[in-house]
């Protein structure tokens, strides 16, 4: 903040050469700079200061890792997503559940469609709560969660006139986020997504480097020392942040992604949806008005017991939502956690890129 204290005014400059010091640490030394120089000794010494737990040591055994993508096919179209220990794969269940129903005959926002939408995210997210975190220390059964066969089985939980209490994870052996996608003249294109996680991270600005240490340790399961998502030494906790892509016939098609936490999920089943089952176009797709289940039991120890809440945005008609009321949702309204939408579609007829960002968030679409 301007002198430490104060928040900037309508109008007022905002400066941080703090961070332009560590952009350019970084351009001239390379990760080395972050990982093992005078960044890493700066924020060791920072934690010392202020009683955290994170050492030079920690940073300088740090490696990052190239992932393999998986993906489902939902009718004809392949989303990709990345594995555990982030919440990718809980699109791909969702969607897989979703394709044993004829969504389309439905019709968008029809109190059966948000039903069954709602009860996948339901059963998805019990599986969230049990399987996703490090694959590192887990033999986490990725490949069983998103098959067609367990959708099938996982699909005949769902009772089509009434809103689950609760449900059981299947039985298997052994808030502040940034997205961004971008595409270039050669035709590659990128879904990233990051974050410092709840309230804007930490809080904690280490001194002279501008910015602020996030804070998704927090995302252990700190009550059950057996469960796969338990605090352990080296582990990285279960985290929210998910990239995600689709190819059509082995061909990039759109690059998308939608901040929001839980909502994520969610929100990258709905885009799909309305893109496949209900014809909409890419601006479209995340325009639309948009549901977020909330109660879900979570890889931090929590069950749900009462079903959750259904939170609708403006837009549903009034007889959907009684009828969801009927078959035992219990509806709330909310402005704001909806998510935020970004996406880049490939037109290949035409060859040419369209983006599209919503209004829910900051963001633009552009190109040159």
């Amino acid at each position: 903040m301007p002198n430490g204290e104060n928040t900037p005014r309508k109008g007022e400059v905002f400066k941080n050469p703090d961070l332009a010091r560590t952009y350019s640490m970084i351009a001239k030394e390379g990760r080395s700079s972050f990982y093992e120089g005078q960044i890493a000794r700066t924020i060791d010494q920072f934690m010392k200061e202020n009683g955290g737990y994170l050492r030079y040591e920690d940073l300088k055994k740090h490696t990052s890792e190239w992932v393999e993508p998986v993906s489902t096919n939902y009718r004809g179209y392949d989303v990709w997503e990345l594995p555990p220990n982030g919440q990718g794969i809980a699109v791909l269940q969702m969607l897989n559940i979703l394709e044993g129903y004829d969504i389309k005959s439905m019709g968008y926002g029809s109190a059966e469609y948000l039903h069954v939408l709602t009860e996948a995210k339901k059963l998805a997210f019990e599986d969230r709560a049990k399987f996703y975190a490090d694959p590192a220390f887990n033999q986490i059964p990725v490949e069983k969660l998103i098959s067609k066969e367990y959708a099938a089985e996982r699909r005949k939980l769902i009772d089509p006139n009434k809103a689950a209490m609760a449900y059981p994870a299947g039985e298997i052996e052994k808030g502040n986020t940034t997205y961004l996608t971008v595409a270039d003249k050669e035709g590659n294109m990128v879904s990233f997504i990051q974050s410092i996680y709840d309230e804007f991270g930490s809080g904690m600005v280490p001194d002279g480097l501008g910015f602020v240490l996030q804070n998704r340790g927090q995302q252990f399961n700190v009550q059950d020392p057996d469960h796969w998502n338990s605090l352990a030494k080296g582990k990285r906790p279960f985290h929210t942040i998910i990239p995600a892509f689709i190819t059509k016939n082995g061909e990039p098609y759109i690059s998308f992604g939608l901040m929001g936490g839980s909502v994520q999920p969610q929100g990258h089943t709905q885009i799909v949806v309305n893109l496949v089952d209900f014809g909409m176009n890419l601006q479209e797709a995340g325009d639309a008005p948009r549901m977020r289940h909330n109660g879900s039991s979570e890889p931090t120890g929590s069950k749900m017991t009462n079903g959750g809440s259904l939170n609708l945005e403006s837009g549903f008609t009034y007889e959907v939502i009684r009828k969801l009321e009927e078959m035992g949702h219990r509806v709330e309204y909310s402005v704001g956690p909806y998510g935020g939408y970004q996406a880049i579609l490939y037109d290949k007829v035409n060859k040419v890129y369209i983006g599209a960002s919503e209004s829910r968030k900051d963001g633009q679409a552009a190109g040159y």
